[in-house]
């Protein structure tokens, strides 16, 4: 503020050019800083009532400590219960409307741009011949994924966490679980296939098509799909991921309550089996980017000799699967930055005791849902095809007969 106060002034700036940079850096910096530190005060007045009578009753902030009501003890007029006068029931702790509304409004929109977003994207690619290529297929099987949690598991996980009951049974409960990992780990095979697939792209984009065909990209699609599957279901729909903990989920069960444990043995190998195929990731597309790097440097080494810009197939190739490689870069760190919180947590709690607040618990679970609807945004923002798609179907365009024939790219 004061080197602001003398620029508003005298209208002049005499601290440097680079105290100028540095000091629009602290402006931004300072600014954002305090619209999140705004935000998690919010969150904190809000939850700040319920967190104190939870303390009062002399519950665990533990997100699997659900407090039962028996029948032989009458609830005081305060307590909410999700199923009144039921023997067993977990104790509700709703919301305000103010802040109910709000949830509801952030979460019901994320929802909706994760089916929408990632239905487009599965459309265009599938309708459009154009587009009709072994990489394209990954993604639009990646959209899959990531359309299937828009409709399994966000609506169900919206009403459980503000509510903090669930409503679905017991069974679909358990449904629930074997989907949010399922497809979590269909979306994180996918992109480390799809980076393989750029890596090779980039490599050697003339020989390319020849390695990574059709039948190749089929084989990645169902390896993805049955593995995630199959652990999944294997793992959390016959409870092998409490054992050893039975004592635990007995005395903490509650009807209206959907929350599952993990033990430590198997919370360790989704920890690995989530880090080996981001480890492979983060290698690959670092060699991508290297060799984008000496590609581009020695176009413009081509460019300066010739005295005109390089414009041979191979470079405008190169050019191409580079800008790709790039796009789907973004993805994976976006990726990255929504489930890596996650998982950590999931790791440190179960080797702690379970002691991750219900809150903490919910805010991460929801930065790794929304990861679902970022992918189409990304495809929108990167992708002049993409842009040229969805304009075409939501006009309509794409029930001519001759649509599926149309020209997405520029080029």
């Amino acid at each position: 503020m004061p080197f602001s106060m003398v620029r508003s002034v005298e209208s002049c700036w005499y601290f440097g050019r680079s105290f100028c940079t540095f000091h629009t850096c602290c402006d931004v910096a300072f600014c954002y800083s305090s619209l999140f530190h705004l935000c998690f005060i919010s969150i904190d007045s809000t939850l700040k009532r319920e967190m104190t009578s939870w303390a009062m009753d002399g519950g665990s902030f533990s997100r699997y400590q659900n407090r039962i009501m028996s029948s032989d003890s009458p609830p005081p007029e305060a307590v909410q219960l999700c199923y009144e006068n039921l023997n067993g029931s977990c104790v509700k702790s709703p919301y305000s409307p103010g802040p109910r509304l709000i949830l509801y409004t952030v979460f019901g929109f994320g929802v909706v741009l994760t089916v929408c977003g990632n239905l487009l994207v599965m459309i265009a690619i599938l309708h459009f011949k154009q587009l009709h290529s072994p990489a394209n297929f990954l993604t639009a099987s990646l959209a899959c994924a990531d359309f299937l949690v828009g409709v399994t598991v966000m609506p169900f996980s919206t009403v459980r966490t503000v509510e903090s009951c669930w409503y679905f049974g017991q069974r679909y409960c358990q449904l629930h679980s074997c989907f949010d990992a399922s497809f979590c780990y269909a979306s994180i095979y996918h992109l480390c296939f799809i980076s393989l697939d750029r890596y090779a792209a980039v490599t050697d984009p003339l020989i390319y098509p020849t390695r990574f065909t059709s039948s190749v990209s089929g084989m990645c699609i169902a390896f993805a799909w049955l593995f995630s599957m199959i652990y999944s279901f294997s793992l959390f729909g016959t409870g092998t991921n409490a054992a050893g903990l039975e004592d635990l989920v007995s005395a903490l069960s509650c009807v209206g309550g959907c929350q599952f444990t993990v033990n430590q043995s198997w919370v360790l190998v989704n920890f690995l089996l989530f880090f080996i195929p981001t480890l492979v990731m983060i290698i690959l597309y670092s060699k991508i980017f290297l060799i984008a790097k000496h590609q581009a440097r020695k176009i413009e080494s081509m460019s300066k000799e010739t005295g005109r810009s390089s414009d041979s197939y191979r470079d405008r190739v190169a050019k191409r699967e580079r800008k790709a490689a790039k796009t789907l870069g973004i993805a994976v760190v976006a990726f990255l930055i929504s489930w890596l919180p996650y998982f950590l947590d999931s790791i440190i709690d179960a080797y702690l005791g379970f002691i991750t607040p219900t809150y903490i618990y919910e805010i991460l679970v929801w930065i790794a849902y929304y990861n679902s609807a970022m992918n189409p945004l990304i495809y929108a923002f990167f992708y002049p095809w993409f842009r040229k798609a969805i304009k075409l179907i939501v006009t309509g365009k794409v029930l001519r007969e001759d649509s599926s024939t149309i020209n997405l790219f520029s080029e």
